[in-house]
């Protein structure tokens, strides 16, 4: 079989391939096998080389993973990049698995493994309003600060981010919610760890007629315990605490996820004010605008666990306004009669009006750990196939 041989031009040579590569002249020579005399300046100003001897392939890679950063060092201005940027070369986003109101949520593979890609939109800069664009990277950065310092079991893994990128690769066939969602131009994104098992919220209203075991609810309980604990000792108040914002890996291992209106604790309960969160979780303090710290995410975290050992939404019948005034009036959520005493003291003393009087989540801890459940105490008796007692000629127990 013949060898043919290909012309290569040789400044294109020595500036790609003695970058990327980083050969010096006369490694290039061994390694592409360059036909003549050994000494570079001796050659003609055409260089040949023998094709079958090039590793095409790994040439290409290096090239284009040089190439890549360097586009992205001139994007930036060559200012380094940050700890948490994440190499968009190495993201293969897949396929699409939510959509939100500023951006959608895929699955993809980063380094070999399963990731789940948090896509923002912030808008175009001429057509976003000035207000919409601060206000997103503003919480993107505000997640990112907060994410990427965190390594925790019940805390949803971050792997990386990429600010105001325009290279993001996303596919578009096979995707018949797109047009609703059409991809940014000039976007943000997030990566941390593929959790398969969905929502917490998906899992129990999956299981709302037949319920969970009381060993399931107590278990999911202390894995939001441990995480929101976690964070607690990080002095980082999450905000929005509630089962949505919550994901379950394979082995059903609750994670606490999304970070977007957390915060470091301020030392001044002045400088933590305003209505953040989710109605239905949020705790009296914050829906009527008062300062507050910590303890709010406690009280949240009690409306999360009535929710687990129900497999029910808190306030599914009230209207908006029903439920913000059951909120600041006391109105918590009736505690089943057959709810064992032992948890149903620590859903009261989470939900206490009194911030002060809520108990540190460390001590939460504890309490759950104590809990026996080889007794049962669950919402199903052992007699009963599907449903639950408490709940039958009326929706809560008294």
């Amino acid at each position: 079989m013949d060898i043919k041989k290909a012309k290569i031009d040789e400044p294109t040579l020595m500036k790609y391939v003695s970058r990327s590569v980083g050969s010096s002249p006369k490694r290039i020579h061994s390694q592409f096998g360059l036909l003549g005399s050994n000494r570079m300046d001796s050659l003609d100003k055409k260089l040949y080389c023998r094709a079958d001897t090039i590793d095409l392939k790994n040439w290409g890679l290096q090239l284009e993973k040089h190439l890549a950063k360097a586009l992205s060092n001139e994007r930036k201005g060559g200012s380094k990049m940050e700890e948490w940027e994440i190499d968009l070369g190495r993201l293969d986003i897949k396929n699409v698995i939510a959509h939100g109101t500023y951006g959608s949520v895929y699955k993809g593979i980063y380094d070999d493994q399963d990731v789940a890609v948090k896509v923002l939109d912030w808008g175009e800069d001429d057509h976003a309003t000035t207000a919409k664009t601060s206000t997103l990277r503003a919480s993107f950065q505000q997640e990112i600060s907060v994410w990427h310092k965190l390594d925790h079991p019940n805390v949803t893994k971050f792997i990386g981010a990429s600010m105001g990128t325009t290279d993001l690769k996303i596919p578009s066939k096979n995707d018949p919610n797109l047009h609703q969602n059409p991809v940014p131009s000039r976007a943000c994104c997030v990566v941390v760890e593929y959790l398969p098992g969905g929502t917490l919220k998906k899992f129990l209203i999956k299981n709302s007629r037949k319920k969970l075991p009381f060993k399931t609810v107590v278990q999911l309980a202390l894995d939001l315990s441990r995480g929101l604990s976690y964070l607690h000792s990080k002095k980082i108040v999450h905000r929005d605490l509630k089962t949505e914002n919550m994901m379950l890996d394979a082995n059903k291992t609750l994670k606490i996820v999304d970070f977007g209106v957390a915060r470091v604790e301020a030392q001044n309960p002045r400088d933590m004010t305003g209505v953040t969160g989710t109605l239905g979780y949020m705790a009296p303090e914050v829906l009527e605008g008062k300062p507050y710290n910590r303890k709010c995410d406690v009280y949240s975290f009690g409306i999360c666990l009535w929710e687990i050992y129900c497999c029910d939404m808190p306030y599914a019948d009230l209207s908006f306004a029903e439920a913000s005034s059951a909120v600041v009036h006391q109105f918590t959520s009736s505690i089943p009669k057959c709810c064992p005493s032992s948890f149903a003291s620590i859903l009261k003393k989470c939900w206490d009006m009194n911030p002060e009087k809520r108990p540190e989540m460390e001590e939460v801890v504890k309490l759950l750990e104590a809990i026996d459940t080889g007794k049962g105490g669950g919402m199903i008796p052992e007699d009963q196939a599907v449903g639950c007692f408490c709940f039958y000629g009326g929706r809560h127990g008294t």
